[in-house]
């Protein structure tokens, strides 16, 4: 459609954040709309984990989160020596997803973004099988350069989509729902890739 905005097709390959092994390939067709949305986004990758292995994993990283004796809290992962404490690896890998959607969200034709840090977590103890996190996360902004604090609340319950609420200090908002549509997982995701609560 003329006059609606740019559209750019790409092919990548992408990796485990752990490991850096190779794990996949997609193809995805992006649209910045010239109105200040969100990009549109339609992508399908194929793995070279099959399903039931990121099924495994994320029952691993949920099981880890909720054998914990108590609450994760944790400041600045990783640290300025770049080394994340093991125990707070859990925290880190949902702060890698839930900020996913933020910075996709947040990214324009001509701005793009990267976590920097986790400068806090939190976990809340609920009482049904959902995990909950409140993050502050720091977010570096390309090629302005400029470092922005966001808050983020992170729902999570495997084979469920993956719920995020944020709100960014640069912006005069309220809060935004960068949620998943589809049936997520933290595990998928991470392959392929104060403000009041």
């Amino acid at each position: 459609v003329p006059d609606s905005g740019h559209k750019y097709y790409l092919q990548f390959t992408t990796e485990d954040y752990k490991s850096g092994e190779n794990a996949g390939s997609c193809l995805a067709t992006v649209l910045y709309p010239k109105t200040k949305s969100p990009p549109v986004v339609s992508i399908k990758c194929t793995h070279t984990k099959d399903q039931k292995q990121i099924e495994e994993e994320d029952k691993r990283l949920y099981q880890k989160i909720r054998h914990q004796t108590k609450p994760i809290i944790g400041n600045n992962i990783p640290d300025s020596y770049g080394n994340i404490e093991p125990a707070l690896e859990p925290a880190w890998a949902l702060a890698v997803a839930g900020s996913s959607y933020l910075m996709w969200e947040k990214s324009t034709e001509n701005l793009g973004y990267f976590m920097a840090q986790v400068t806090s977590v939190k976990q809340w103890i609920r009482k049904d099988d959902f995990i909950e996190f409140d993050y502050t996360v720091l977010l570096h902004e390309m090629p302005t350069q400029e470092i922005i604090a966001c808050h983020m609340r992170l729902t999570w319950l495997p084979g469920h989509p993956l719920k995020v609420k944020y709100f960014c200090a640069s912006e005069n908002q309220g809060l935004e729902d960068g949620s998943g549509m589809e049936s997520g997982s933290a595990a998928g995701i991470l392959h392929e890739k104060g403000a009041n609560f």
